[in-house]
């Protein structure tokens, strides 16, 4: 380690986990990354409030799965750095009982792992590091911490873009799920490039040197969920999904979120 950094993280290489971090407003990320997120934000500034208003969403979306739908398990893949609010700390504020495993392969995050494992006494928070594409390596390692005997919640919350061939995301989110019994429910949120201006935003970051960030039409988005029965109001707006007061209310932008059951 040098310098307070982990000697298995480059930071002369922006990271998509720390940038995202930048736009939340956290301090985990490096010169690097506050220089591309200040580029994407430059192009198209509505990124920022994408962030923040996918991550609220997050949190809606946790709280309706453990205080309404009674979901005590959740697999959370992709979770990037801890902030305000994570998956469990919202989850077991409505349900103690909760357990939850966090899924990343982002060597700061990681580091910043201790963060993430506090969890009440009833429940149970784990970390386990795997890779989005290998979801079998990940079923093999959360099947550890969660019985898949009973229903859990799959979040992918800003993750997909990752995965640029649309066969191959429908690939990794069926694994995930099949593995998940009746009752289960899947929440995701994606970017969508119905604004010129994120989409070319997002061609800059995607040529920055960090892991490139695909967007999707809403059908594309809307495919994920095939064979789900829709938690009510659907594919939204990240604003749109169950809303509450804050000071992005009637904001929109170009992003889908949903919550939606496996009969």
């Amino acid at each position: 380690m040098a310098d307070g950094v982990p000697a298995d993280i480059d930071t002369s290489v922006p990271h998509s986990a720390r940038i995202w971090n930048y736009w939340l407003g956290g301090k985990d990320n490096y010169p690097v990354d506050r220089e591309v997120g200040a580029q994407v934000a430059e192009v198209f500034p509505g990124i920022v409030l994408a962030a923040r208003t996918s991550r609220m969403f997050l949190g809606r979306a946790v709280r309706f799965l453990a205080a309404e739908a009674g979901v005590r398990q959740f697999l959370d893949v992709g979770t990037g750095l801890p902030t305000v609010d994570n998956t469990h700390e919202v989850a077991q504020r409505a349900a103690p009982d909760a357990r939850i495993v966090y899924v990343d392969n982002d060597p700061l995050v990681l580091a910043h792992a201790h963060a993430l494992l506090t969890s009440t006494a009833e429940g149970a928070t784990c970390y386990i590091e795997a890779d989005l594409h290998d979801p079998g390596a990940i079923l093999a390692r959360a099947s550890e911490h969660l019985d898949f005997g009973r229903p859990a919640a799959l979040i992918l919350n800003g993750i997909m873009g990752h995965v640029a061939d649309d066969e191959e995301a429908r690939g990794i989110i069926g694994g995930l799920l099949d593995a998940l019994p009746p009752g289960s429910y899947l929440s995701l949120s994606d970017g969508t490039d119905t604004d010129p201006a994120s989409v070319e935003a997002h061609r800059q970051y995607n040529e920055s040197g960090a892991i490139p960030y695909n967007l999707r039409s809403p059908e594309r988005i809307a495919a994920f969920f095939k064979g789900l029965e829709a938690v009510p109001p659907g594919l939204v707006t990240f604003t749109e999904w169950r809303p509450e007061p804050s000071p992005w209310d009637e904001e929109k932008v170009p992003g889908l979120c949903g919550v939606a059951r496996k009969p």
